[in-house]
């Protein structure tokens, strides 16, 4: 009697195994969840990183005239009025070189 019982309750516990690690909501589950977790980690640091930044440049552009100044030189090309601006204009393609 308790070699059955010994039997039957091996065998329940081989099919639960085999739910665990064979079944899509098994152990497959956890792993995929696990690498969806660390993808979501390392999106999010990024996130931080930027928010970051961001929070920076509005501090500066708060609290002083150089953070404005320099945003408005580099985006919207703008000069001060004892300035003279020049423009380097490169060529497309690079000048034949003279014959010898």
């Amino acid at each position: 009697m308790a070699r059955i019982l010994s039997l039957a309750l091996l065998g329940l516990l081989l099919l639960l195994q085999l739910r665990l690690w064979v079944s899509n909501d098994g152990m497959r589950e956890v792993w995929r969840l696990r690498a969806a977790v660390a993808g979501q980690r390392a999106e999010n640091d990024g996130l931080e990183d930027r928010n970051a930044k961001l929070s920076a440049e509005v501090r500066d552009l708060k609290g002083g005239m150089e953070a404005i100044e320099e945003r408005a030189r580099n985006d919207l090309g703008m000069i001060r009025r004892d300035e003279s601006f020049y423009q380097v204009v490169l060529p497309e393609e690079p000048l034949p070189k003279a014959e010898r």
